[in-house]
């Protein structure tokens, strides 16, 4: 979430309680220190949302997580393709390898 959610969040849950969002009470509620300029610049854009008051992270958490899990196992899955020629062409070099040892001990 980016510090302009987080400071929109406070001021529509402060609206949500019936209190006005102002500098002091936003500055309280954000979870990191924020510049007065900052938090002045999103206020005086913000329109009060009723329903934007969790952040977008954990609101979409369920569906980062099925991605995050597709990804790791598209990732897997090309990583196995990607390791049978490999291991085919180790065989048959450790078979040549035989071999040649079992004509030198001739």
């Amino acid at each position: 979430m980016t510090i302009n959610d987080e400071i929109l969040t406070a001021a529509n849950t402060l609206a949500n309680q019936g209190i006005k969002p102002t500098v002091a009470r936003i500055k309280t509620k954000l979870t990191q220190p924020v510049p007065l300029p900052t938090i002045i610049s999103v206020l005086k854009t913000w329109q009060h949302d009723p329903n934007f008051i969790q952040p977008r992270s954990t609101i979409n958490q369920d569906s980062a997580s099925k991605h995050k899990d597709d990804l790791t196992n598209t990732i897997s899955l090309a990583i196995t393709k990607a390791l049978i020629p490999l291991q085919e062409e180790i065989s048959a070099l450790k078979k040549e390898i035989q071999q040649l040892k079992s004509q030198l001990n001739k």
